[in-house]
């Protein structure tokens, strides 16, 4: 919990979803690192994209800057991160995920959690391995037509933009 995180006051009337921040990687050749889920108990096996959730008192890009640290002991330059897109998805739970991309960054990725990821993948975003998480390709659709906001995995997509 952060410095400022005890001054908050929630309201309990209302239903909570669970903030995370995901992060799109590009290299030189415009590939997408993906990372191997372990340990989690959800999509283990399957890839996925450096992410975490917000911690309380967190921004989403303190809580990408962080998570990119801790999974891949990277760091990014914050002015070259730029959000991309927000998802409202139906997991195992309703949670609204944030998207960022950056070709910048410090490092070089390595897998600094092993018991959470088994792998490093850089995989072409028009040809993502078959194991991907369903809706990252989604979000990368979304970004390229400039869809700011998506609903999915919802029995009837309500409609995606706004």
């Amino acid at each position: 919990m952060t410095q400022h995180a005890e001054q908050y006051m929630f309201d309990t009337k209302h239903d909570r979803y669970p903030v995370a921040v995901h992060v799109f990687l590009t290299d030189h050749d415009e590939r997408v690192l993906l990372m191997r889920r372990a340990g989690s108990g959800y999509a283990d096996g399957q890839l996925g994209l450096p992410a975490g959730h917000v911690d309380l008192g967190e921004t989403p890009t303190q809580s990408a800057l962080r998570e990119v640290a801790e999974e891949l002991g990277v760091h990014l330059d914050p002015d070259a991160l730029r959000p991309i897109g927000t998802m409202f998805r139906r997991s195992l739970e309703p949670r609204v995920d944030i998207f960022f991309t950056t070709n910048t960054w410090t490092g070089t990725p390595t897998i600094r959690e092993p018991h959470k990821c088994t792998e490093l993948v850089w995989a072409d975003p028009d040809d993502l391995p078959a194991d991907v998480l369903d809706y990252i390709g989604q979000a990368i659709a979304n970004a390229r037509a400039g869809r700011h906001f998506h609903e999915h995995g919802w029995r009837e997509e309500a409609p995606s933009t706004i």
